[in-house]
């Protein structure tokens, strides 16, 4: 079931089309990635989903309704630029940003505190924002986002300002976020956080959408047949040259500790990996022999590429 359904969307400011009849379908409890370059239509996309700014034509549905004004409390957003009034204190701001979104005081003082504690950032509650490194204002930013539990969630560019550690600290949280039922929309340049983070995507190039579906699925249908190898033996020179006669292979080179040759090794459409594995067996003991799956990363070039004009 989808939580959010946008549908056939465009926008124009003036003779710029930001976006050009987008349609999106997030899965509930899911992470979906909104991904793209630089002005390709994601932020315009997400101001559109928090009521920033309309559509020219298309719709927006929010758990099976059509989008409306109530619907602000039931999102939460992390914009990519930060908002936080620098000369205020951090537990007074965020008090003041908790009640904006319809929580009393005394709900928002226990779940500030929960959250302060889990972060370990309960004494920064009498500093005032300008006290705090970006890395830090970013963890009471990220905190006030996520206080009211909303349905959904919008993190763009989350991880900007953080050290690896912190990186990782609010990845986990994100991730046990989705696990209690919130449905997160992430957009990043970082692929590697595309990785380990979201369940779906969308890829938005040149205000269309140009990819979209289940991340594992994407990268099954871009499956090549094609396997990292690696084979210990002791006439590395020989073995290549015996492997090269009957198979379709390109030398690589990959870390490992055992010597010998490597190689990628491309199968034929009907061809078995077993029957490959089985055959290979015979120059030697085999160490590696791993699928090429394209990456995130890989899709994202390939796409642009493929649609670039």
């Amino acid at each position: 079931m989808a939580l959010l359904q946008v549908n056939d969307v465009s926008k124009s400011f003036g003779q710029f089309k930001a976006l050009d009849q987008v349609s999106l379908s997030v899965p509930q409890g899911s992470i979906f990635g909104l991904l793209g370059p630089n002005g390709a239509g994601k932020t315009t996309l997400i101001r559109i989903v928090n009521q920033i700014t309309m559509p020219d034509q298309g719709t927006v549905n929010l758990d099976g309704a059509p989008l409306a004004p109530h619907h602000i409390s039931d999102i939460g957003y992390l914009p990519e630029e930060r908002g936080l009034y620098k000369s205020m204190k951090v537990g007074e701001q965020a008090l003041y940003l908790a009640q904006l979104k319809g929580m009393s005081k005394s709900d928002a003082k226990a779940q500030l505190k929960m959250w302060f504690d889990r972060l370990d950032i309960g004494h920064w509650w009498d500093k005032k924002i300008q006290e705090l490194s970006k890395g830090m204002a970013q963890k009471i930013q990220f905190v006030v986002t996520v206080l009211h539990r909303p349905k959904l969630l919008i993190f763009d560019e989350p991880f900007s300002g953080f050290d690896p550690i912190n990186a990782q600290v609010i990845q986990k949280e994100i991730l046990r976020l989705r696990d209690e039922g919130a449905t997160v929309i992430f957009s990043t340049h970082r692929m590697e956080s595309v990785e380990e983070l979201c369940d779906h995507i969308a890829l938005v190039h040149q205000s269309k959408k140009i990819l979209d579906g289940n991340l594992n699925q994407i990268k099954r249908d871009h499956l090549s047949n094609r396997f990292k190898v690696g084979i210990q033996c002791s006439d590395a020179q020989k073995t290549m040259a015996e492997i090269q006669e009957q198979f379709n292979i390109v030398p690589t080179a990959f870390k490992s500790v055992y010597q010998g040759v490597q190689f990628s090794l491309q199968l034929a459409d009907q061809e078995s990996p077993n029957n490959a594995l089985a055959r290979l067996s015979q120059y030697g003991v085999v160490y590696h022999f791993v699928a090429e799956v394209p990456s995130a990363n890989d899709l994202f070039v390939q796409a642009i590429n493929q649609n670039s004009i």
